[in-house]
């Protein structure tokens, strides 16, 4: 793994890259989710190794001070440039690291380990000549289970420049498929690829219907008060 810049990153190897956010605060978790054991992996190595199965270059986008585990060599690190602005910050940084290597990017977080790679195989079948292509739940969008074109960046910086962090202005100003998420069942029948962990009781749920259990110590750091 190393530290990158744009001009740094490999010749392009696929036409669709990923691009995992893991810059978040975990506030409702209390433990940084990146890092919580999954199994035999950290729960960031996981979601890294489900989403290489489909596409590659992987670019990890962190907080600028923040420490990850250990990573594949095919995997990039690029930093928000500024924290809790939301998704739209950890794209663009995302984008502007794969840009010159891959057409387009599928995005998830680093808190779904259940991640099933027909799903994402799924989306990007779905983009078609789309900018953006996006799972609907009702009038929810999945913003990082979708899959978005290099092409894009300039919007949203144009929005991240104006204060605009909502993903739902970026829909409205490309071209955009929406694609409602009972589509998807055929793929990944749970849906558990959108179930993000945000708080213990998601995590502990998420290792059992994996077939793991946590250790004494992880169960006594979640249950510690919080300041």
């Amino acid at each position: 793994m190393s530290e990158t810049k744009i001009q740094s990153l490999r010749p392009k190897i696929s036409t669709v890259g990923g691009i995992i956010l893991a810059g978040g605060k975990s506030s409702r978790m209390g433990l940084p989710k990146a890092t919580l054991p999954f199994g035999p992996e950290l729960m960031l190595q996981r979601v890294v190794r489900l989403l290489s199965t489909v596409v590659r270059p992987i670019i990890v986008v962190a907080a600028p001070n923040q420490e990850l585990p250990s990573l594949p060599d095919h995997v990039f690190i690029a930093r928000d440039e500024h924290e809790a602005r939301g998704p739209l910050e950890g794209l663009s940084a995302g984008l502007s690291a794969i840009r010159p290597h891959a057409e387009a990017a599928y995005a998830t977080s680093c808190d779904v380990p259940l991640l099933q790679p027909a799903f994402v195989q799924a989306m990007i079948d779905r983009l078609g000549d789309a900018d953006i292509a996006v799972p609907i739940e009702e009038e929810f969008s999945h913003t990082l289970a979708a899959v978005y074109r290099a092409s894009v960046l300039p919007r949203i910086q144009e929005l991240l420049a104006a204060d605009q962090l909502r993903p739902a202005f970026l829909f409205d100003r490309v071209k955009t498929r929406r694609i409602n998420i009972e589509e998807l069942r055929a793929f990944d029948p749970q849906l558990a690829t959108l179930q993000n962990l945000n708080r213990p009781e998601d995590y502990l749920l998420a290792l059992g219907e994996a077939g793991f259990q946590p250790s004494d110590s992880i169960l006594a750091a979640l249950e510690a008060p919080r300041t």
